[in-house]
């Protein structure tokens, strides 16, 4: 198959750790390669945002990347990249020409709208099918960040639609699925392919970086509220309340460089914190760290904390039972997939200090019990998770989209679809063309 990509503000050869960048990049990069390897062409489309960076680069046999001149070469927020989607819509189908590919995948919802904006456009004559991945969900957002959300207020209404409008959905997690019935995509179009792990990179056998104190659990990730890192350091104040000191908490995320850190106003926030909890001395921040640096750094951990208020998905807890490291998590979202709660992990509720402090306690405590979560782990992840599975299960889903694409049933639904989604990126471009006026 010629398989077309959309990742608008997530590219695959950006950098980890920035304010936008993180597991949209690692999914996209390792599935649009995983993809290639099984023998399907692969061009990902993605905005402009240097001036220095040339209009197309081969990133691995089979895998191109696009850069797509849509609104200033510079780098801007996901959160204020609405009113370019056409113009990034306009990019790809020129760049497809009369030879559009055999099908097109979206990730994140703006991508979503210049995927069906490029694909159903009645004067090149053609309707490319279309298959969505969100990654994140604007309803799930807004319940748990409330006004701290910024996400632009369209998010509402256009996102269901892009779902409505796609062809197949491609779900990370089971309670994703639930959430997208909520929004109104018909179940029968919606298929699951979680995350994968890159095993060649990830694993139980290896160095690991020496520890300052006798235990050592970490966060990984970026610094964000939602993330729920400050719980990790409460937790460490209710585990000395108790009577267990000698543990360090490492947190490896953030904006590069110490000045960077020392400048990041979550990082202060958790530094602050730490202080006044009196465990200033017991928190350790890497910073940015270098993916190939990072199995080592989760080979020296007793365990991974991964506490967040709510998660899509999460790769971080794969990486970790990849390297045969026990997983403590919050029971929400993909994570309550990921990690099987008293076999490879722990699970805790969400925002609950004494849970999570409780779950580290029994993992330091009890090392063999600790070992053998991890063990599982490990054998869980190499059974489902790696890209080469991930890929083999969006193939299915591909099949499955263009099977009905091409079925007699579909000639009717399909030109109804071409003419909702003409109108729905009519829309998109007024009302992100007077919201960038306002």
């Amino acid at each position: 198959m010629r398989i077309s990509m959309v990742s608008e503000h997530a590219s695959p050869l950006a950098a980890l750790g920035g304010v936008d960048a993180g597991g949209q990049n690692v999914h996209v990069a390792a599935l649009s390669l995983a993809l290639a390897r099984r023998g399907h062409t692969i061009t990902v489309y993605t905005r402009r945002d240097s001036e220095d960076l040339p209009e197309r680069v081969q990133a691995g046999a089979g895998l191109e990347v696009v850069h797509v001149d849509a609104g200033p070469p510079a780098a801007i927020s996901k959160d204020e990249l609405l009113p370019y989607m056409g113009a990034l819509a306009d990019g790809i189908a020129a760049d497809w020409g009369t030879r559009p590919p055999d099908l097109v995948h979206g990730h994140f919802w703006m991508s979503g709208l210049a995927a069906l904006d490029a694909a159903r456009r009645e004067d090149m004559g053609y309707a490319v099918p279309v298959v969505q991945t969100f990654h994140a969900l604007g309803t799930v957002k807004r319940r748990h960040q409330g006004k701290e959300d910024t996400s632009p207020m369209e998010r509402a209404w256009l996102e269901p639609s892009v779902g409505r409008q796609a062809d197949r959905v491609i779900a990370t997690c089971s309670d994703e699925v639930f959430e997208l019935k909520a929004m109104g995509v018909a179940g029968t179009r919606v298929s699951v392919a979680p995350c994968g792990v890159d095993l060649t990179l990830f694993g139980a056998d290896g160095p690991a970086a020496p520890r300052r104190r006798t235990h050592r659990i970490m966060s990984v990730g970026r610094l964000v509220p939602r993330k729920g890192v400050d719980l990790a350091i409460r937790a460490l104040r209710t585990l000395a309340d108790g009577g267990i000191h000698d543990v360090e908490l490492v947190i490896a995320g953030g904006g590069g460089d110490a000045k960077r850190l020392e400048e990041d106003p979550e990082v202060q926030r958790l530094l602050a914190l730490a202080a006044q909890l009196g465990v200033a001395d017991q928190v350790a921040l890497e910073g940015q760290v270098p993916r190939e640096r990072m199995p080592e750094l989760l080979r020296s951990a007793d365990a991974v904390i991964c506490a967040p208020w709510y998660e899509p998905f999460g790769i971080v807890p794969l990486e970790a039972m990849a390297c045969g490291v026990p997983v403590i998590a919050a029971a929400v979202g993909g994570l309550i997939d990921t990690v099987v709660d008293g076999q490879t992990g722990l699970h805790v509720p969400p925002r609950d200090v004494g849970a999570l402090a409780e779950a580290i306690r029994q993992v330091i405590e009890n090392p063999e019990a600790a070992r053998e979560l991890g063990r599982a782990g490990l054998a869980r992840v190499n059974a489902r998770y790696s890209w080469d599975r991930i890929a083999a299960d969006t193939e299915k889903a591909y099949q499955l989209t263009l099977n009905q694409a091409n079925g007699h049933s579909q000639s009717g639904r399909r030109g109804a679809q071409q003419g909702s989604a003409a109108a729905l990126a009519h829309s998109s471009r007024l009302q992100s063309t007077g919201r960038s006026a306002r």
